[in-house]
């Protein structure tokens, strides 16, 4: 019996950029090494790189286009001859590549016949740098003589200890109020989990030190007092989770002591006071664009917990994928959690050929929202709309005015992804999936994005132009239906305020945000949701993500805003602007160092303080299809992020931080 091998297929990629006289150009070839030739295919690629709507190629056409996913046609009555290789030169891309990770990372080969033939994708070659690519995190060296005694992060108030004493081989923790023996419980959960081998708590038969817990008033919320002596370590705090983040600091400077001994100490007497600057701490991530097991979410959780991380923004739906189970609805997971060749959304960011993706069932999620509050961490859940809804509408077609004819575009490439705001079957649908949502979460605080609208958005929909003319009259709506079919945010998002979108989302927002304050909760928005100042602002907040004088704006007018300016905490830009580092561009780029100095309400006045919630740091998974690149590009970023929120601006020292942070723990530690 013979077994019919597919045939030896391989893609190349390479990257030129401009220069004098000579355009970009992004170059594949895809090399037959069999020994027989092969016809009527087509060649398929996705990856953060699009391919632009006004596309110049040489050597083939382009077929299928959706936002980064793209199809490649040979010439008509083509033959890729055995041993040779078809090349196509792209020298018009949505924006130039800057980084490895820019170009294809997922790629096939589909057959006329239906078959397809996955290829091995090797990251794209720069042909004006050569520097090995870099993956993994960086793990700062621990220097012989660091500037500080014992190993914390983030840094606390107030340290005052000494003497050096050996190290304890790990911790005997007693407790007698519930809420200490759930600290106790939690600790003990988190540091099985991220050191398993170190036994850091183990019984006092093992050689233990004493550690007692003690719930006591006069602390706030999230403060806690570490007291050592030479028998044993008291801690005490007013609320669990103070008792959590001590017992954490306490086991940073055991570590520290443990595995550097030279370096650093475990103090014989003194005391740490501390308490955060920020009640917001926070970090995002979109798990949209590349899909994260429960195990991957809870160990993140985990390491958040370890640096006083207590916000976690999970960012469940986009354009790309819905993640979470809704039972109203099982299309949303059935059609929206997957993607892959053939079906209603096709392979994106590096996923191929294949039936690939997944998402979250409501036992999945409890699991994980319990795990999260034994660790002092709230989650925000987020379903981005009205914009960012293409996965959503392909579960849903019906959302969609059945009357709405052309087409408009968002900045990522997705035609007509935004939900109608003038349709009641739009409020009929949301309505149900934010109340099984608010009985998930019990922080009360659901995030419903209003991010990147495009200008030409319901253009098309007579619906929309309707109302739109009742409210702004008729200039106002002739002036939005002509742009329909206007590719008009190609190369960056729209500025929508004042256009006849944003009046139409204003419509959206007011109804969403009324719906769940009915229900107790607070509303999120990415700061777009200011658009016409309909939204209550004692019942919401905003993530100001362009810039800090943008959030320093909205908070003068009032609104609550958590600050997380795209150039800086946005954990998907690139370490540096060079070719080798992983990651994104567009807005800019931060190393560890630029990150951790970075002052987020710089020419904020006292009163905008005022309303300032605190940071946080995003993670948009566009360039993380390699779970390395995750790595080299969250840390230690997160944790100089997490300083930056608890410790004082006075207090803060990057030459300390730079000591202690190779200490901390990483999510994958791939190499």
């Amino acid at each position: 019996m013979s077994i019919k091998l597919p045939p030896a297929l391989r893609l190349e990629t390479s990257w030129l950029p401009a220069s004098e006289g000579r355009s970009q150009a992004y170059t594949l070839h895809l090399k037959n090494l069999s020994s027989k030739p092969i016809a009527g295919f087509t060649l398929c690629i996705s990856g953060p790189g699009r391919v632009d709507p006004a596309v110049l190629i040489e050597g083939g056409t382009v077929g299928r286009r959706l936002s980064n996913f793209t199809e490649f046609l040979p010439p008509e009555n083509f033959e890729l001859g055995a041993g040779k290789t078809w090349t196509l030169t792209i020298s018009a891309l949505s924006w130039p590549f800057q980084h490895w990770t820019d170009g294809a990372t997922g790629a096939y080969v589909a057959f006329g016949d239906g078959s397809t033939q996955s290829l091995a994708v090797e990251p794209t070659r720069s042909l004006a740098n050569n520097a090995p690519l870099k993956r993994g995190a960086e793990i700062y060296p621990v220097p012989a003589n660091p500037p500080v005694p014992v190993a914390i992060v983030p840094w606390p108030n107030a340290v005052s200890v000494s003497g050096k004493r050996s190290v304890p081989p790990g911790f005997a923790i007693s407790s007698a109020d519930p809420r200490a023996t759930a600290a106790a419980a939690a600790f003990t959960g988190l540091v099985d989990q991220l050191f398993s081998v170190e036994g850091i708590v183990r019984p006092a038969s093992e050689g233990g030190m004493p550690v007692v817990l003690e719930v006591a008033d006069g602390f706030s919320a999230e403060a806690y007092r570490i007291t050592f002596a030479a028998d044993a370590v008291r801690i005490a705090a007013s609320t669990q989770t103070g008792l959590l983040y001590g017992l954490i600091t306490l086991g940073q400077v055991w570590r520290g002591a443990h595995l550097y001994p030279n370096a650093f100490r475990f103090p014989v007497e003194g005391e740490i006071r501390d308490e955060p600057s920020m009640g917001w701490r926070g970090l995002h991530l979109d798990v949209a664009r590349q899909f994260y097991g429960k195990a991957e979410i809870k160990k993140l959780l985990s390491v958040l917990a370890w640096n006083k991380v207590n916000r976690f923004h999970w960012h469940l739906s986009d354009d790309e994928a819905w993640r979470v189970e809704i039972d109203a609805y099982p299309a949303l997971t059935e059609v929206g959690a997957w993607r892959g060749h053939g079906l209603a959304i096709p392979p994106l960011l590096g996923s191929g050929a294949a039936r690939t993706g997944g998402y979250y069932t409501k036992d999945a999620v409890r699991e994980i929202v319990a795990h999260a509050k034994e660790l002092g961490i709230e989650i925000v859940p987020e379903i981005d709309v009205p914009g960012h809804c293409f996965a959503m509408q392909q579960a849903i077609p019906e959302l969609r005015d059945p009357q709405e004819a052309g087409s408009y575009y968002s900045v990522q490439g997705f035609p007509d992804n935004c939900l109608n705001p003038v349709r009641e079957k739009t409020y009929e649908v949301l309505e149900t999936i934010l109340r099984e949502l608010i009985e998930l979460f019990p922080f009360k605080t659901i995030h419903i994005g209003a991010d990147e609208v495009p200008l030409g958005a319901w253009s098309g929909s007579p619906e929309a132009l309707a109302r739109l003319r009742e409210i702004g009259g008729d200039t106002m709506a002739e002036v939005h239906a002509k742009r329909l079919n206007v590719i008009t945010n190609t190369h960056g998002a729209d500025d929508i305020d004042g256009s006849g979108a944003a009046v139409l989302q204003s419509i959206f927002l007011a109804r969403v945000q009324k719906f769940l304050a009915e229900q107790g909760c607070i509303t999120g928005g990415w700061e777009e949701a200011a658009h016409g100042n309909v939204i209550d602002k004692t019942k919401s907040y905003l993530c100001g993500w362009r810039s800090v004088e943008v959030s320093a704006a909205l908070a003068g007018q009032g609104y609550e805003m958590v600050v997380c300016p795209g150039q800086v905490y946005y954990l998907d830009m690139a370490n540096s602007p060079d070719w080798d580092e992983p990651g994104a561009s567009w807005a800019g780029w931060s190393e560890p160092e630029t990150l951790y100095n970075f002052d987020p309400v710089e020419g904020w006045s006292d009163e905008q303080k005022k309303n300032l919630r605190g940071i946080q740091a995003c993670i948009w998974s566009e360039p993380m299809t390699d779970r390395a690149v995750f790595d080299r590009l969250v840390f230690p970023r997160i944790s100089a992020l997490a300083e930056s929120a608890w410790t004082r601006p006075a207090d803060k020292s990057w030459e300390r931080f730079r000591a202690v942070a190779g200490l901390m723990p990483v999510l994958y530690a791939y190499p």
